[in-house]
């Protein structure tokens, strides 16, 4: 009993930075109906800037800081200098749908190769904000850490802090108008243009703190964000695609089922894991765990 909670403790630290990576990939979504897979080389370059920081001044915190910003401010430019440009030539037919994923694939690689130029790609490792030693109950220790609580309280306080932006204020429900109903925000007033690079921003962001925490309690390379990607993206499938609040349900949900595999079944088969826990989501509710209805079309 005592390894379960202790389990599925670690799994929903693990499902926490999912979430916030899951919500990155939502935020783009619903904007302009693209994956942006080059979501994990924004959070990889936003992180190393971060991690730069981080190790300079010893304080992780404001290298969380500046992974923030750098990731807003790669978002956004993103948007701006890219996308837009993009939609503007791919208006229609195939192209509309196919262009801008290979765009982002491109931007993945182009940013990769920037980090491996600059960073090179050994591993790197920053000091914890908090312990990585379990927490000692009586005499036993557990493998749950204060690293991990700290990670769950953090993304909590995010999620709240997106959740009143998005609920409780004017850019809120600008945000939320020009996802669901683009036409009818422009006629309201609504500069939807603008609203959308707000949207990559905030993506950006958040993609940013996911790699900051993910760094903490792993390490960071050119490469150590793309299961993240991964795993985001699952858990936004398996949440809806339209719903933050589904994709953090669908994150936590995965990273629970996948610490489980990793603790009871191995190692090799949690990539593999993912996927199954996907499909059988999928085979119960095709439109994700939160779907309301049938997802508007492009």
């Amino acid at each position: 009993m005592q390894k379960i909670l202790e389990t599925f403790l670690i799994g929903l630290s693990t499902g926490s930075i999912y979430a916030l990576m899951s919500i990155a990939l939502v935020l783009v979504w619903r904007s302009t109906r693209v994956v942006n897979f080059a979501q994990a080389g924004q959070a990889m370059l936003s992180t190393y800037i971060g991690f730069e920081i981080a190790t300079r001044t010893e304080i992780f915190w404001l290298g969380l800081l500046f992974a923030i910003a750098a990731g807003a401010l790669l978002g956004a430019g993103v948007d701006y200098f890219f996308m837009r440009v993009l939609f503007k030539h791919a208006v229609s037919g195939p192209a509309a749908v196919v262009a801008p994923v290979i765009a982002t694939l491109g931007l993945l690689g182009l940013v990769r190769s920037i980090v491996g130029l600059v960073w090179g790609g050994e591993f790197k490792s920053i000091k914890a904000p908090a312990s990585t030693d379990g927490f000692t109950i009586g005499e036993t220790t557990i493998p749950f850490s204060p690293l991990n609580l700290l990670i769950i309280v953090t993304v909590f306080i995010i999620l709240i802090a997106l959740a009143i932006i998005f609920q409780r204020t004017n850019l809120g429900l600008s945000l939320r108008a020009s996802a669901y109903a683009p036409e009818i925000a422009q006629l309201a007033g609504i500069r939807t243009a603008r609203t959308r690079t707000i949207g990559w921003a905030i993506a950006g962001g958040v993609g940013g703190v996911a790699g900051m925490l993910n760094t903490a309690s792993n390490f960071l390379s050119p490469y150590s964000l793309d299961l993240l990607l991964v795993f985001g993206f699952i858990a936004a499938v398996i949440g809806g695609l339209e719903s933050m609040v589904g994709s953090v349900v669908g994150a936590l949900i995965l990273g629970i089922a996948l610490t489980f595999i990793l603790n009871y079944v191995g190692t090799s088969l949690v990539f593999i894991g993912g996927f199954v826990v996907l499909i059988v989501v999928l085979l119960v509710k095709p439109d994700g765990i939160m779907a309301k209805g049938r997802a508007r079309r492009a």
